[in-house]
């Protein structure tokens, strides 16, 4: 595509749609944002994460119960990994060991195993690299089973062979679109996204999509490279200084257009 660079347009905003859940908490700054400038804010996923089919994860012709250890960055690994093992009728061994990147998703392993009678690692500063100071020290030890999204990102795979590990990969997730068809005559000023996947979504979606003037949002700048390949025009981008957050960079907007229209 070719790419064009345009001014964002500068309106009011009445209405806003989020490309993510709607938050738990009662308190999120968008609930104040909608409240304090009477705007309505509507929440929708635009992706949603499912298991690999059983029929695809057995092309890969890894057997989990060949490894030794598991290594898990996310809650999403751990839910569709023993998914993928209630399907296949597999039971992890009692002495299988979890090596996970963070305090928290370790612990989120209590809804899968007897969290006391098997040994879990993770990074003491819930950090990769913390990870991966602990998984050197097993090294030699340990055969490890990597699952991952299908979209994975390189940085364990990388760790894993660079430093002569015995391991395998598992891809057992993946994000796909979310069915927004209910939306199709349904418009808002302005349109927020946290990544390229939340666009590719709408295009999938809505191939002839037309920005028109829906203000479009983005967060980081992945997101803001993939929705100008788009040729969408950027209205509001996150984080910026002093806007660290998507909710600030929205309101700066917003009170930039009801000043300069009056």
């Amino acid at each position: 595509m070719t790419l064009i660079v345009s001014e964002p347009l500068i309106k009011d905003v009445k209405s806003i749609l989020i490309s993510q859940p709607k938050p738990s908490n009662a308190k999120s700054p968008y609930f104040s944002l909608a409240e304090k400038y009477d705007v309505k804010v509507d929440f929708r996923k635009f992706i949603q994460v499912e298991s690999v089919p059983v029929k695809q994860f057995r092309k890969y012709k890894v057997n989990p119960q060949d490894h030794t250890a598991v290594i898990f960055t996310s809650r999403n690994s751990i839910t569709h990994f023993f998914a993928i093992c209630e399907d296949l009728r597999i039971t992890m061994s009692s002495d299988m060991k979890y090596f996970c990147s963070s305090e928290a998703i370790a612990l989120y392993l209590q809804k899968f195993i007897q969290y006391r009678k098997r040994k879990v690692f993770f990074g003491k500063q819930g950090t990769l690299n913390g990870l991966k100071d602990v998984m050197k020290k097993h090294k030699d030890k340990e055969t490890f089973l990597f699952p991952c999204a299908t979209n994975r990102k390189d940085d364990i795979p990388n760790f894993l062979s660079e430093n002569g590990f015995k391991w395998s990969e598992a891809p057992i997730y993946q994000t796909v679109a979310s069915d927004l068809s209910d939306l199709e005559n349904i418009f808002y000023d302005m349109i927020v996204f946290f990544s390229p996947l939340g666009l590719k979504s709408l295009y999938t979606n809505f191939p002839e999509f037309k920005q028109n003037e829906t203000r479009i949002a983005v967060f980081g700048p992945t997101t803001a490279k993939t929705a100008t390949d788009y040729e969408l025009r950027l209205d509001v981008e996150a984080p910026q200084p002093g806007l660290p957050s998507m909710t600030m960079a929205i309101e700066s907007y917003i009170k930039n257009a009801r000043k300069q229209l009056g």
